[in-house]
């Protein structure tokens, strides 16, 4: 059973808690769903690394808003993780795990209603952000981009209902790759997780290769037991490229270039 999360001060995140709540049965906090349950926290969820010391379950979905300096308007969705610093929550150079297959099924469920938000872009993000400890597969589901769409009540309920119809659909297994290259907001990640083969599990892009060491390298690999592929930005590796390829080649991974 999933765990939805929320902040209480977040108000994309509580307009989604709030609608999908409002039918279920509060105990103590928690909100009981039939194959999920809720909570609304009084922290950040960014900050949550301690749920586990309270909540067990088989996974961990965020619901959140999503902020933009470029203001472009989007749904995005993403794993959590660090590939240095800390500076937004979770713990420095450590990986959450992933959970690809509910983003997978997400996303393509968001793409095939995308009438619904043609003024949105559909797209994940590359890896980033806490919470990054907890011991079972997470992911952040937001609502970008200003305060204007955070406060669409429209606008959340519609996101909560494809929420709704996703967890309550069976979640097939998908084969999942992790992602090397690209840009933060990768069009050739988004495209494959949506209309491809693969669901996606850790996304390192173009700008955190700087950080990878072995010891990190090695981590995210244990943070994604299960993934048999890794793919490439080819074009978006930039001077990584061939010390990427060499780390690869260590491992059992069948490496795609996109």
């Amino acid at each position: 059973m999933e765990l939805l999360v929320a902040y209480k001060e977040d108000p994309a995140g509580y307009n989604m808690a709030k609608f999908i709540s409002q039918n279920l049965e509060n105990e103590n906090g928690v909100f009981h769903g039939e194959n999920f349950d809720l909570v609304i926290l009084s922290t950040p969820t960014i900050n949550a690394d301690w749920l586990e010391d309270k909540f067990q379950y088989d996974g961990f979905i965020f619901l959140s808003k999503h902020a933009a300096e470029s203001g472009t308007l989007a749904l995005t969705c993403h794993s959590t993780g660090n590939f240095d610093i800390a500076k937004f929550g979770g713990n420095p150079k450590q990986i959450a795990i992933p959970h690809p297959n509910i983003q997978k099924s997400y996303l393509k469920n968001l793409s095939t209603n995308h009438e619904l938000f043609s003024d949105f872009q559909i797209t994940i993000e590359a890896t980033h952000h806490g919470p990054t400890a907890l011991k079972k597969p997470t992911i952040f589901i937001e609502i970008g981009t200003t305060e204007k769409q955070w406060n669409d009540i429209e606008l959340c309920n519609s996101i909560s209902k494809i929420i709704l119809k996703t967890l309550k659909s069976p979640i097939p297994n998908y084969p999942f790759a992790i992602c090397f290259g690209g840009t933060h907001y990768s069009e050739k990640f988004s495209n494959e997780v949506i209309n491809g083969e693969f669901a996606l599990g850790t996304v390192m892009p173009k700008h955190a290769l700087d950080y990878l060491d072995e010891s990190l390298f090695l981590h995210i690999l244990e943070k994604n037991i299960g993934a048999n592929t890794a793919l490439l930005d080819w074009t978006g590796l930039g001077k990584h490229k061939q010390r990427i390829v060499d780390f690869l080649t260590t491992t059992n991974l069948e490496v795609k270039k996109l």
